[in-house]
């Protein structure tokens, strides 16, 4: 390995290391503390709305299971007595 890329790479080190301190400093200033919490209280927003959103589906979707099933059950009813009107036609026939 020649002399200038062990230089080179040690200076790429130290500057990463030199930037990572100044990032972690930065990042844990008062500031992006201050950002941090907005950020976090706008999502807990965004999550309580989507809650809501989701609720009033779940309800609407019950809603409309319920009275797909009363529907079924009135039609099931009708078949049955237009099935017994049948046969009583056809015992009437048979007399």
């Amino acid at each position: 390995m020649k002399n200038s890329d062990v230089m080179k790479k040690a200076g790429l080190f130290l500057g990463g290391v030199l930037f990572g301190t100044a990032g972690i400093k930065l990042l844990s200033s008062k500031d992006a503390k201050k950002a941090y919490v907005h950020t976090v209280a706008a999502a807990l927003r965004a999550k309580e709305s989507v809650m809501e959103t989701v609720t009033k589906v779940q309800e609407n979707a019950e809603d409309v299971l319920a009275e797909a099933k009363a529907v079924n059950e009135e039609r099931e009813l009708a078949e049955a007595g237009e099935e017994m009107q049948d046969q009583t036609d056809c015992e009437k026939e048979e007399a």
